[in-house]
């Protein structure tokens, strides 16, 4: 495992790796301003799963994060990881609710990005790209499966800006680094834009933010 940074006294480690769930992460630290380094696990060379990052944890999947100003504490699990930033530490509310049924409402969207985007994508990425043989059936379902959560989130974001209240949260946040996957699988996504105008105008908000700039640069570091 390698550090991107040489620095010291930062609040937070992040492991990350190539994939997108740790880069959710990345820009939910910068939307709050939150000191970090990160270290690259290299999935390759089978580093998830030896003893150095399985201590961190168990399930050896990429991102982990340790809170040193909370005792070291380790949480896994980017949707969790996430919940845990926003609940302890946004207490402006800059990317969060102050009340019980928008963070609710918020919840909702990120569990659909956990449980929606990011696995169908993600399963279509690694058929086109990874997989040993081509399974066009696979390839056609995950396809057809990404299409269909698009075409949820045209509906969700229709006369919308963003999924909450109008207001940018870690709700939109999330999907962003998925986002980056459909401009990247061709030919099998593409014209997705024009078939879903709406999400691609609230990707591109997204895209606009300072946050998302500087992930991008932090990606960039790690030699992603």
């Amino acid at each position: 495992m390698s550090s991107s940074t040489t620095s010291h006294g930062k609040q937070f480690t992040l492991y990350v790796s190539a994939g997108p769930n740790p880069w959710k992460v990345v820009i939910i630290l910068e939307e709050l301003c939150l000191a970090y380094k990160t270290v690259v696990v290299d999935v390759n060379n089978g580093e998830n799963k030896a003893p150095e990052f399985t201590k961190l944890n168990p399930n050896g999947r990429l991102p982990a994060l340790v809170d040193h100003s909370n005792n070291d504490f380790t949480i896994w699990e980017s949707g969790a990881i996430i919940l845990y930033l926003v609940g302890k530490y946004d207490t402006e509310h800059k990317i969060s609710f102050p009340d019980f049924d928008s963070t609710a409402t918020a919840n909702q969207y990120l569990m659909f990005q956990m449980s929606g985007q990011g696995p169908y994508m993600g399963q279509l990425g690694w058929f086109l790209r990874y997989h040993h043989e081509k399974i066009p059936s696979a390839i056609e379902r995950y396809r057809a499966e990404t299409m269909r959560i698009m075409g949820v989130l045209e509906k969700v974001l229709e006369g919308k800006q963003y999924m909450v209240n109008d207001k940018p949260s870690y709700a939109d946040l999330a999907f962003v680094p998925y986002q980056w996957a459909a401009d990247w699988i061709k030919p099998e996504l593409d014209g997705w834009r024009d078939e879903f105008p709406t999400v691609a105008a609230w990707s591109d908000r997204l895209e606009a933010r300072d946050s998302v700039k500087k992930c991008k640069a932090v990606r960039a570091e790690c030699g992603f």
